[in-house]
């Protein structure tokens, strides 16, 4: 009698209901092991476990481990409960009976389906017809559960496996989020040192001398859950550069959970592709936010923005990416003069006579800063004094005729987006009636899409902006605030640059024009108190 040498495979999906009894691991090897009891003819040489990998797959690990002792030839046989816990991918499920199992002389054994590739008589068309049946219900299983995340995220429900740092995952099915203290914490100094001017390396660079801990080894140390593998599993796993970047972008801290950024092609494939920004699910004021909206907007801008550092430096110039040429609007670039022992700065413009510029401008840092200074306390004080008039005003009147302007443009530039949508529909036509070539249709195709980015662009900063003055009904004076916060500053730093100015232009040696953050709320104000003051008058 011959002796098989046998390997209970059992396999538990992700997608499996783990309530139903009968497709546990306990439940499948009781199953299995009663079966052999029966039959002489087989001994156990090994047991083999997948928990948690799908059927439509086939490089899971412990089937991959089955398989090798297959080809060493220690194993002749495999048993499973039913076919579909060998796969529910019908190609491939009939590859391994009909080609790869007899190939290595294995006899399989699938228990429910009363399936015995020993037996002659084996219903090949009925296990052809349970692989498609098994398929299809794979499939059926991954559209119910994209559905089923996709309303949890819709809802505001946390659906990730790991937490970001920073937060703590809570409630029913903990799929809540609330504040970490310590780690948000260090969150809010990486944003504050970011909005001073440190570069994300230098920020990387403090938070390992104080000995705070990665968010990897933080996760670690406090038992929470984290991503195995790789980077993770390394004692050494430190504060990095593309860390403090990670944290930087991600406007979950905000109380806005972005989720959907990634998705699988089809059921059967487990590589992820990247979603574009449009498609990802947003829900705002779903937890508690750590930094403040306009913060993270501001780093965002930052993040935009030329601000390189200097090789020997840990923070950037202080009027780095937002100062600019007048004439042509290029960036302006600092430049370093050493003269009997001592250092003189200067701003240029790099593009010169070559670039098309005819400014031969180049400013002293020293002039500029006092230029900046003086006119930025100018405007600090014009805003006390404005603040005194419309401290008696309805903020509403104000909001609301800036909402119908930024509503107007917005309009505007949908009609303007419309248009060039149509443009493009038609490009398509004319290429199939051959009015133009195909280098002409690729070229007015990119030439149109870039229109129309810019366009979409301009209508979320618009939107961005209506949005901002939409809240602020419930603090009126929100933007005056933000720049009596530094009537007290002495000099300025980067800070009070990157927060209370837009531009700086230069447009001679000691002229420039500089434009300030919340220009269109000041102009409003401005026009409201002079309205009033005219209408006493009057009265």
């Amino acid at each position: 009698m011959q002796i098989y040498r046998a390997i209970k495979y059992i396999r538990l999906s992700y997608t499996d209901d783990k309530t139903v009894e009968s497709n546990s691991v306990s439940n499948q090897r009781k199953l299995i092991d009663d079966f052999i009891a029966k039959h002489d003819d087989i001994e156990v040489v090994a047991e083999k476990v997948d928990d948690g990998y799908s059927g439509v797959l086939y490089d899971r690990p412990a089937f991959t481990e089955m398989m090798e002792l297959i080809k060493q030839g220690k194993a002749n046989c495999v048993i499973v409960k039913d076919l579909s816990r060998l796969g529910r991918e019908y190609i491939e499920t009939g590859r391994y009976l009909r080609r790869v199992f007899p190939a290595y002389g294995v006899r399989f054994i699938a228990i429910n389906d009363n399936f015995d590739t020993l037996n002659e008589k084996a219903d090949e068309l009925s296990v052809s017809i349970k692989n498609i049946m098994n398929e299809e219900y794979s499939h059926d299983i991954s559209v119910k559960t994209r559905s089923a995340l996709d309303i949890k995220r819709r809802n505001g429900d946390f659906v990730g496996a790991f937490t970001v740092y920073g937060y703590l995952k809570t409630g029913e099915s903990h799929k809540s989020l609330v504040i970490d203290p310590f780690a948000a914490n260090v969150v809010r100094d990486i944003f504050r040192k970011r909005m001073e001017g440190y570069s994300a390396n230098s920020i990387a660079t403090e938070l390992n001398d104080r000995g705070i801990l990665s968010p990897l080894a933080y996760k670690r140390s406090q038992g929470l859950p984290y991503a195995k593998g790789g980077y993770a599993d390394r004692e050494d796993c430190k504060w990095s550069a593309t860390t403090v970047i990670r944290i930087l972008q991600d406007e979950i801290y905000t109380g806005t959970m972005v989720q959907g950024k990634q998705k699988t092609p089809h059921f059967k494939l487990k590589e992820l592709e990247t979603k574009s920004p449009e498609e990802w699910v947003r829900v705002e004021g779903t937890h508690e936010a750590i930094i403040d909206k306009a913060d993270f907007d501001l780093v965002q801008k930052l993040r935009r923005l030329d601000t390189r550092t200097a090789p020997h430096l840990e923070k950037v110039h202080l009027f780095s990416g937002v100062l600019v040429c007048g004439c042509c609007g290029s960036r302006m670039t600092r430049k370093t003069n050493h003269y009997k022992g001592k250092e003189y700065h200067y701003y240029y413009c790099p593009s010169g006579k070559k670039g098309g510029c005819q400014s031969s401008s180049m400013i002293k840092e020293s002039d500029l800063i006092e230029c900046v200074q003086t006119s930025l306390k100018n405007h600090i004080d014009s805003i006390v004094t404005l603040n005194s008039f419309i401290t008696s005003v309805s903020q509403e009147r104000i909001n609301r005729e800036l909402v119908q302007e930024y509503t107007q443009y917005i309009q505007a530039n949908e009609r303007q987006l419309e248009q060039v949508e149509s443009f493009k529909r038609k490009l398509y036509e004319s290429l199939v009636n051959g009015l133009i070539s195909k280098e002409e249709f690729l070229q007015y195709k990119q030439d149109y899409n870039a229109k129309a980015d810019k366009i979409k662009a301009s209508i979320t900063s618009l939107n961005e902006k209506m949005n901002d003055v939409l809240e602020n009904r419930s603090d009126r004076n929100r933007w005056i605030n933000h720049f009596l916060e530094f009537s007290s500053m002495q000099e300025i730093d980067r800070n009070a640059v990157v927060r209370l100015i837009h531009c700086i232009r230069i447009t001679g040696k000691k002229e420039l024009e500089i434009t300030f953050n919340y220009f269109d709320e000041y102009r409003k104000a401005v026009n409201m108190v002079e309205q009033m003051t005219t209408e006493r008058r009057v009265g």
